[in-house]
């Protein structure tokens, strides 16, 4: 298996996990909160999609779209967190241990990316100049 498959691999996973863990909120009474429980629903979503996705390949664009939802979701977390999203507010890592599961996931996400594109980068050939 070469390197970058390994890697877009993990993405999925990570990606998927922060879809599973959304998802499960949701189920658990997220949904119950009004603008919160829908866009756990959303995240969800467009997790497994993403997820999905991933497997038969990694255009920029797909790479892009789960680093911006790992993103979306951890400036959630953070505002839930200090000022409030919609009202809503949480303290720490509760619930316990989805909250941490999801944090860990989304982080993992960014930094798979990154070491992907940072991977890609120096295996190409130097360009010519003319």
């Amino acid at each position: 298996m070469n390197v970058a498959l390994a890697i877009r691999l993990a993405v999925v996973a990570t990606v998927a996990e922060s879809g599973y863990v959304h998802a499960k909120l949701y189920v658990d009474g997220y949904r119950s909160i009004p603008h919160i429980g829908p866009l756990f629903l959303l995240q969800a979503a467009v997790s497994f999609a993403l997820a999905a996705l991933l497997l038969f390949g990694a255009p920029p664009i797909l790479q892009l779209a789960a680093a911006g939802t790992a993103l979306g979701a951890l400036g959630g977390f953070l505002l839930s967190r200090t000022v409030g999203v919609w009202g809503f507010t949480e303290r720490g890592f509760q619930p316990h241990p989805d909250a941490l599961l999801s944090v860990l996931s989304e982080i993992a996400t960014l930094v798979l990316i990154a070491t992907l594109w940072t991977y890609l980068r120096r295996r190409r050939p130097p360009s010519r100049a003319a």
